[in-house]
């Protein structure tokens, strides 16, 4: 039986009620619990009980990362022995965050993960393959196992990595879903086709992705996700989550921007001014969480860049849909009179069958642009690098307008960059720019 609340199909006005409602609530609990937000509210001369719409948001400052590094003790609200789960944030814009989590907050973390997989069309006695880890401390592979289990459909905690024991467990017990990286999707393809496996016949139908856009901003699919249909015909559907959201964004089977749950969190698009962007336009993702307990945030600046699409979707939700993701507000580069994010360099690098792995470095220039190096790993003897060069530079060009910088470097070489033992993510992306705090 499917969980979706009524709300995800009322009309935009109805919902901004609701939230309206929900956001006084939450003001309170922070204002009683916080002692981060008490000290923002009494340093700032702010009286909550007149913050009652949506618009009255602009009146409270911004929440940044570096605010929870600084005081992430003074953003718990409940007694140490309250807390159930220590996660932490996967550092991508600098040090790691804890986060603590209450069992009221797990009980959200499932619910927000049973009604996202619902929306990609997940029901109960689907089995999924979870290719992606659930210890380091990671929120999103326990949230995805949460999910699944209050489904009631069958999980396969296989992890990351590894194509070989993916596929003995996909030819052992035969899940229809799999839960990954879309980049993988093509290494494991490889692994069957080196390895005579038939995988266009396998059970596996679908794939939930994570991690990488699979499509581009008018949601046609991005050149990742065409190679990968090319070659295996499976349904792809793209998931947009954060450890301090604590709730994901999930395409339905119409593939036009990810889901919003206004139960969950409430969102803002804001320009580098700390306004909000006229409808349609790009701003940095700002949010508030509704019903956490353990360590709510309050205007939480996350850092992605999207945009908001509010006509209803064919599905029958009316909520608003937010955009593949642009990129993050921090790697945007400037490069050759171009506006580059690393999104768009890793399409170009992924749809390229030569190319075994890939760094992005980018450094000062001494004209107060940036330098862009693409370190492309190749397996084995390269017989016409100048040629191989060329040609990524003229698929740079066809795709960005820009071909960066070009090195070849074998693949072992790149491998232990990308994939450290300290980090839960492959690092693709190197920001060497000095910056000004």
């Amino acid at each position: 039986m499917k969980r979706t609340p009524e709300i995800e199909y009322r009309p935009l006005d109805e919902i901004k009620l609701y939230q309206e409602k929900r956001l006084v609530e939450a003001l309170d609990y922070l204002n009683r619990n916080s002692k981060y937000y008490q000290d923002v509210f009494k340093s700032n001369k702010i009286d909550i009980t007149k913050i009652q719409r949506l618009e009255d948001l602009k009146y409270i400052p911004l929440t940044e990362k570096s605010d929870l590094q600084v005081r992430n003790d003074d953003f718990i609200c409940v007694p140490k022995d309250n807390i159930i789960d220590y996660i932490t944030t996967s550092g991508t814009l600098g040090d790691p965050v804890t986060f603590a989590m209450t069992d009221k907050d797990l009980q959200r973390l499932a619910y927000n993960e049973e009604i996202s997989f619902e929306c990609a069309g997940a029901k109960k006695g689907d089995i999924f393959q979870l290719m992606t880890t659930i210890d380091k401390r990671f929120m999103a592979g326990l949230a995805y196992f949460l999910g699944i289990w209050k489904i009631g459909a069958g999980i396969i905690r296989v992890g990351n990595g590894n194509p070989e024991l993916q596929w003995d467990t996909i030819n052992r017990i035969h899940p229809d879903t799999l839960i990954c990286v879309p980049s993988f999707i093509m290494k494991i393809i490889k692994y069957a086709e080196d390895n005579g496996i038939d995988y266009r016949n396998s059970s596996v139908k679908k794939a939930v992705c994570i991690g990488e856009n699979l499509r581009q901003q008018d949601f046609s699919l991005s050149l990742l996700s065409r190679r990968i249909k090319e070659k295996w015909d499976i349904d792809l559907y793209s998931t947009y989550a954060s450890t301090e959201m604590g709730a994901s964004f999930c395409e339905c089977e119409y593939g036009c921007g990810g889901h919003h749950h206004p139960e969950l969190i409430i969102c803002e698009l804001l320009d580098e001014h700390g306004n909000q962007v006229p409808k349609g336009e790009v701003g940095e993702l700002t949010v508030t969480t509704l019903g956490v307990e353990g360590m709510p945030l309050l205007r939480f600046k996350t850092g992605d860049l999207a945009s908001f699409h509010y006509e209803p979707c064919k599905c029958g939700r009316t909520t608003m849909r937010i955009s593949p993701i642009l990129g993050r507000k921090n790697h945007m580069i400037k490069f050759k009179g171009t506006t580059l994010y690393p999104p768009a360099v890793f399409d170009v690098l992924d749809n390229i069958p030569y190319v075994s792995n890939y760094v992005l470095e980018v450094s000062d220039s001494d004209c107060g642009t940036d330098d862009v190096l693409v370190k492309v790993g190749m397996n084995g003897v390269v017989a016409n690098e100048e040629g191989l060069i060329k040609d990524l530079k003229d698929k740079f060009r066809a795709r960005l307008r820009v071909a960066p910088n070009v090195k070849i470097v074998p693949a072992s070489e790149l491998q232990p960059v990308i994939y450290r033992e300290s980090q839960r993510k492959p690092i693709k992306f190197i920001d060497n720019r000095k910056r000004d705090e």
